[in-house]
């Protein structure tokens, strides 16, 4: 299972993969960081088609095609704003990688590139988010073998360092 697991330090929208995840604003018609990269490269008509999604609540997922990105298509989906963590953040951040791990599963999806959610301006703790993160994209590629191949893309090496830990805290290579 760790085998079809990567951390890639770098931009997300370069990656030749299934789908793509957007770490979106609840409108999904563009913002900073990551929502932001990805609409530029994906080109105009990405907007138009968020347009007719008509938003996403915090913890859902959307889907729509990749346009000019290499990856066909990409999974949009509205992680939570960190306030002080007594506000359901770590339930509405899982419940985002599900949806997505949802929607991958339906797709019939062989691989997948997720960012770190949440935790550019939305402030979600890195440690906290990492793991979550790893936990659900662990238990993901344990019930789904059609996803072959799953990245996370870590935009700096804070990041990448927060993730690798995480790997071998949930996933240590076998002996």
């Amino acid at each position: 299972m760790r085998e079809r697991l990567e951390l890639f330090k770098g931009d997300i929208t370069t990656l030749d993969v299934s789908v793509i995840v957007n770490a979106a604003n609840s409108s999904l018609l563009g913002g900073g960081g990551v929502d932001g990269a990805i609409h530029r490269a994906a080109g105009p008509e990405l907007v138009w088609e968020c347009r007719k999604l008509n938003g996403c609540p915090t913890g859902s997922a959307k889907l729509t095609g990749g346009h000019n990105l290499k990856a066909a298509h990409v999974i949009h989906t509205v992680g939570p704003i960190w306030r002080d963590g007594n506000h359901g953040e770590p339930d509405l951040l899982t419940k985002a990688y599900r949806s997505c791990f949802a929607l991958i599963r339906q797709m019939g999806f062989g691989s997948a590139a997720f960012p770190s959610i949440s935790t550019g301006a939305y402030r979600f703790p890195l440690e906290q988010a990492s793991r979550i993160a790893i936990q659900e994209g662990l238990a993901a590629l344990e019930e789904n073998l059609v996803l072959r191949k799953l990245i996370f893309v870590c935009y700096d090496a804070a990041t990448l360092e927060a993730y690798q830990a995480r790997i071998e805290q949930l996933a240590p290579v076998p002996a």
